[in-house]
């Protein structure tokens, strides 16, 4: 494409996004909330892009897009109403896709002239471009728009889409492998791997009829535990011709195991602990079955799921590099299992919605049980870099040394150059890592994350920095609580068997 014509692309994109972003207000004027916003246009915009691309038989005669615009008043908004109910339906829909994104869903809507305004300024968009880039490049428009808005809360599940592209072109995605994604969020790393596949094939054109089927209906698999971000995930995957199943569950649970074998696992699991204290209810967990930390176990549901030769790019905190106990027993049963060749440390402030500082962790599962990883290298992306925030926003440039470090091979199995105590990718021995009792919070450059969140300018990011830090503090508390707790059960235990 030509570099005008990308850029007529981008600005009609945006320009169609902002309407729709600005249809929020409407919404608000109703009592409805950020962090409610695009599920409820969610439930407009299924019925309007079903009837843009011709695929209205996916619903039942009489619950369209025209039947709602056409009518007004109490009459509109009563309809809608029931037409939630009934697409959630079994007895009116059979399409598993409809029924699920429309799964208890109601409306917040009170007002029928809201309503009313709303399918108008929907039915006006400029729809003959949105189809001509893509409505699925529209949706994702919206969902990043969503989650740059701090006060959305739409940042907790939201990982940075620069990252996401960085992140799936050095994994490689290839057509006909199976790639999954156990905490999906709204579907970022699904749709980045599928696009690069497309890029790679003309569209699954250059495939046998049978691959670009599977590709459509089989290749991608994963989960999604909180309702309304799962119908987020389903609109975003059918937008973008993909029509593989995604559970609505947990990861780790049951359902997680019945997600099958993975060549790719590409997933920013939920940080912070299970609600409760709650742990685990796999089977076939052994090394996080007692803990309630989600980030340990999720790298646990992530090494099993993992085929032989099966690799990985996950997104997780600091404390999965430095906790003891049961992280640490993690982390040598994972460089024991695998080849965790490559650390990326992230820049603060591109989640400032968890409040924790991140990483990703780049694995490949070996087919031997012991002594897989020889060396980690460790990219610090973190020290000495700018305050990412509203003004600076993180882009695709900033992971280009990176990538060029990282090397072609998605393993990590390209030659590198360790670029010493004033560089900022450095290789480590496994013998040197075991000397750190397995702690690979490994950092050498003078860390300025002080300084750069000193350079923060914009209020919202300061609020997102400071709420940040209470989050992480009150997690640690949480956790520090559950750690007490289970050494009461403990004591308590053997208190008992002693007596006994």
């Amino acid at each position: 494409m030509a570099s005008s014509e990308l850029t007529r692309t981008n600005v009609t994109t945006g320009d169609i996004v902002a309407k729709l972003w600005s249809l929020c207000h409407v919404l608000r004027d109703d009592g409805i909330t950020y962090n409610e916003y695009v599920t409820e246009l969610t439930y407009l915009l299924f019925l309007k892009m079903l009837a843009e691309t011709g695929h209205e038989e996916r619903l039942p005669k009489g619950y369209r897009w025209a039947e709602l615009t056409r009518r007004t008043g109490m009459d509109q908004l009563t309809y809608y109403r029931q037409l939630m109910l009934d697409l959630g339906n079994p007895a009116h829909v059979k399409d598993p896709t409809v029924l699920a994104i429309f799964a208890d869903a109601q409306t917040k809507l009170r007002k029928p002239t809201n309503l009313k305004s709303l399918t108008t300024d929907i039915e006006q968009l400029d729809w003959f471009s949105a189809r001509e880039e893509g409505l699925g490049n529209l949706y994702e428009g919206l969902l990043e728009k969503n989650a740059a808005e701090k006060k959305s809360g739409a940042g907790q599940y939201f990982t940075p889409r620069p990252l996401i592209d960085s992140i799936v072109r050095l994994m490689k995605p290839q057509a006909g492998e199976v790639i999954q994604d156990p905490a999906a969020g709204t579907g970022g790393f699904i749709v980045a791997a599928d696009r690069y596949i497309k890029d790679a094939t003309d569209d699954l054109f250059k495939l046998p009829k049978d691959k670009a089927a599977f590709q459509r209906r089989n290749a991608y698999t994963g989960s999604e535990l909180v309702p309304d971000t799962h119908r987020l995930l389903l609109m975003n995957l059918m937008l973008h011709g993909i029509e593989c199943p995604f559970e609505s569950g947990d990861s780790l649970s049951p359902t997680g195991e019945g997600l099958g074998k993975a060549d790719l696992i590409l997933t920013n699991p939920p940080f912070g602990t299970k609600k409760g204290g709650g742990r685990p209810t796999r089977a076939d967990f052994s090394i996080t079955a007692e803990t309630s930390n989600k980030q340990l176990a999720f790298v646990e549901h992530i090494v099993r799921a993992l085929k032989p030769g099966g690799r990985a790019a996950v997104v997780l905190p600091d404390n999965v590099l430095f906790e003891d106990n049961t992280g640490r027993r993690l982390r040598t049963w994972v460089m024991n299992l695998c080849d965790l060749h490559t650390i990326l440390r992230l820049p603060t402030g591109i989640f400032y919605a968890q409040g924790v500082k991140t990483n990703v962790l780049f694995l490949t599962r070996s087919k031997t049980d012991t002594g897989n990883t020889k060396a980690v290298w460790v990219y610090d992306l973190r020290a000495n870099m700018p305050a990412f925030g509203k003004t600076r926003p993180l882009k695709l440039e900033d992971f280009a040394a990176f990538e060029k470090a990282f090397g072609d091979d998605p393993h990590g199995k390209s030659k590198r150059t360790d670029e010493g105590e004033e560089g900022r990718f450095r290789c480590f021995k496994r013998q040197q890592i075991e000397e750190r009792n397995d702690n690979l919070d490994i950092a050498w450059l003078r860390d300025t994350e002080a300084e750069a969140e000193e350079g923060l300018t914009e209020p919202e990011d300061i609020a997102a920095a400071i709420i940040g830090h209470l989050k992480a503090a009150l997690g640690e508390i949480e956790e520090l609580s559950d750690e007490l707790e289970g050494g009461e059960e403990a004591l308590t235990a053997l208190t008992k068997e002693a007596a006994e």
